[in-house]
C-alpha cells in the first residue's frame, strides 16, 4: 500500500476534484487503484466534506413548496374552497367537484 505522509494532500485533492463535479466514489476508486490506503482515503474524504460544508452559505429562509392540482382536462382545481371531506371524497373517488 502506498503511504501518504501528509493527509492534507488527500483532503486538498478531494476538495479540488469535488469542486469539478467528480463524485467521491470515482475519486476513491482512482486513489485505491493507485495504492492508497482505504482508511486514509475515507478519512480525507470525510474531512474534505466537512470543510466544504463549513464554507457553504447558511440558508436564512425556509423554502416555500407550492403545488397545484389539475383535473383530467389539465385544468387547475382550486382546493381552498372545498371542505376537508370534499377533498377526501375527491381523492378516493376521483369525482369532479
Amino acid at each position: 500500500m502506498r503511504r501518504l505522509n501528509d493527509k492534507r494532500q488527500l483532503v486538498e485533492y478531494f476538495k479540488k476534484n469535488l469542486a469539478k463535479n467528480y463524485t467521491g466514489e470515482s475519486l476513491k476508486f482512482a486513489l485505491i487503484s493507485q495504492g492508497y490506503s482505504r482508511v486514509a482515503i475515507d478519512e480525507a474524504l470525510n474531512q474534505a466534506n466537512k470543510e466544504i460544508a463549513q464554507k457553504a452559505p447558511l440558508l436564512r429562509e425556509k423554502p416555500v413548496i407550492k403545488y397545484s392540482l389539475y383535473n383530467e382536462n389539465n385544468e387547475p382545481i382550486h382546493v381552498e374552497s372545498f371542505s376537508f371531506w370534499e377533498k377526501v371524497k375527491f381523492f378516493f373517488k376521483g369525482r369532479k367537484l
